[in-house]
């Protein structure tokens, strides 16, 4: 049953955190929690959601501890190119025409199925319609990573990141009010593997990564630019 409630334990245990840490941030209101019986508890779909909003503002060895713990403590997972690994060049798109959120979304979608994994193009739109109803996913950064609430396991026949640029930037309620020009579509098929993938990513998509993008011609130049840049920090990570 992956969307019960947890206890403090098992949240601790589940983002890599001490369990004592968790508990002083949950009394402080920081964690997406709540007291039942006097016990806090913690559903894991609002928990991706808050590591959504927050992993941006982490430091490195936290996004490298959060890393560790959706990949189990396993040290080749740690080692895996985990965000190229779910992209192509097919699905990576720098002069996206659309002009507001809602069209953004769906051609975002639309790219997915230039990959060829898209199965259910009506369950995904819809999917992170809601989503980005609840929440905006963008970030100060002009970047915004829309994605399902819940992991759709037969949305698409395999995991997948799709990447798009809007050159001259919609609004998409970013906190800062700025423009959005990148959008990292994801569709995982589990929450665990989803926060892995974030984690990566808010490690790779540093300034210099982001000014790569933005003036990449070429969809190959744009995965060269991320490819690199994950290798990087994937050896960093592993010193």
């Amino acid at each position: 049953m992956p969307y019960r409630n947890m206890s403090l334990e098992e949240f601790a245990a589940h983002v890599g955190m001490d369990a004592r840490d968790v508990r002083k941030l949950a009394d402080r209101g920081r964690l997406p929690g709540r007291k039942i019986g006097g016990q806090w508890r913690f559903n894991r779909a609002r928990v991706t959601e808050w590591f959504q909003q927050e992993m941006h503002g982490l430091e490195e060895k936290r996004l490298i501890e959060v890393e560790r713990a959706m990949a189990s403590g396993d040290t080749e997972d740690e080692q895996t190119l985990v965000v190229t690994d779910l992209m192509g060049v097919e699905g990576i798109d720098l002069n996206l025409h659309a002009k507001t959120r809602g069209s953004v979304l769906r051609e975002l979608v639309r790219l997915v199925g230039r990959t060829g994994l898209l199965w259910d193009e009506k369950g995904l739109v819809d999917a992170v319609q809601e989503r980005e109803g609840m929440q905006s996913t963008a970030l100060p950064n002009g970047v915004a990573i829309p994605h399902p609430r819940q992991p759709l396991p037969y949305a698409t026949a395999d995991p997948v990141i799709c990447l798009a640029r809007v050159p001259a930037g919609i609004g998409f309620g970013s906190p800062d009010r700025g423009l959005t020009d990148l959008f990292f579509l994801i569709c995982n098929h589990d929450d665990r593997y989803h926060l892995h993938v974030l984690a990566r990513l808010m490690r790779i998509v540093d300034e210099e990564t982001l000014d790569g993008l933005r003036a990449a011609e070429s969809s190959e130049e744009a995965l060269a630019t991320l490819l690199a840049k994950e290798r990087q920090v994937v050896e960093r990570g592993c010193k």
